[in-house]
């Protein structure tokens, strides 16, 4: 196969690329650095409404994980504009671009994020669960919308909406690992909200099932097993073998981190991969506790 990656330099792109060329496919990066373009590659500038869309002729699948990272600041509101306008433009163009080529794609696999259904508490998610109202919410929403343009050309669209990706690497554990490692770590808050994490390998797994497996529409990329940020806590002081006595207060953490820290620290969302399921995905890592031991195997 032949697969174009936006985002091909984050955690998730390079895990999948490294996976597709290992089985011998060829992976063409759409990179906003001219630098850094391969042969191959295919240069874009979201922004500036531009793509080499020649790049993209006769591509056997898109996979689009371009955008501006969530947790690396607090919000301040050009940075909420940069989250929202990356994701909805660039899915745009992509979208645009893809339905005028002689041989365009027969899938776009276009990312979203359980961010979709908000706050939620206990009430188990799946992807026909109405979507929340915060700002993460409308973000989400307003970035599967933006893959319609493809989805009326005749292109399989599939949205990915994926959890917190358990990664050595990764936003969660690069984090909180230290704190944990010093015997400081413990819940958020009342440690009720649930986490809907995913392993990177089931992440990279999923994302090859969604390329060449018939679904379309919104699919959960979770684990089966959500959990309480209370278990989580509670699993990563094991694998660490690290007690976890110290509750934080969630004042504590919107200080710091203003209203980021409160949302990705604090919002509960039960999400299960009901339609990963359904269509036989099985997961490599079905509980938490493999899925942190694999992250944190050197220090484990």
């Amino acid at each position: 196969m032949r697969i174009a990656i936006t985002g091909a330099t984050g955690l998730i792109g390079r895990a999948l690329t490294e996976d597709l060329q290992g089985d011998g496919h060829q992976v063409v990066a759409v990179t906003r650095d001219p630098s850094a373009a391969a042969a191959g590659d295919v240069v874009w500038d979201p922004a500036a409404g531009h793509i080499d869309a020649a790049g993209l002729e006769g591509l056997d699948g898109v996979v689009h994980l371009a955008g501006e990272p969530i947790g690396d600041a607090r919000w301040s509101e050009d940075t909420k504009r940069r989250i929202h306008d990356s994701r909805v433009q660039g899915t745009t163009l992509l979208a645009r671009t893809l339905v005028g080529l002689d041989a365009p794609p027969p899938v776009l696999v276009s990312g979203s994020a359980v961010g979709f259904y908000g706050d939620r508490g206990d009430e188990v998610l799946t992807e026909v669960s109405t979507p929340g109202d915060d700002f993460l919410a409308g973000v989400c929403a307003d970035w599967e919308a933006a893959a319609e343009p493809a989805r009326a050309g005749g292109i399989r669209v599939v949205h990915p909406r994926t959890g917190v990706v358990i990664a050595a690497d990764g936003p969660l554990i690069d984090k909180i690992e230290l704190p944990f490692k010093l015997g400081v770590g413990g819940k958020v808050g009342s440690g009720r909200q649930y986490v809907p994490w995913i392993s990177l390998t089931d992440e990279v797994r999923a994302l090859r099932f969604l390329l060449e497996h018939d679904l379309e529409g919104p699919v959960n990329l979770t684990g089966p097993e959500p959990v309480t940020n209370a278990e989580l806590t509670r699993l990563l002081g094991e694998v660490l073998r690290r007690p976890t006595v110290l509750p934080i207060p969630t004042f504590a953490v919107t200080a710091l981190y203003g209203e980021m820290g409160r949302t990705l620290a604090s919002v509960s969302q039960r999400a299960v991969p009901q339609r990963l399921l359904d269509a036989g995905f099985r997961f490599v890592h079905g509980e938490l506790r493999g899925a942190l031991r694999e992250a944190l195997r050197p220090a484990a």
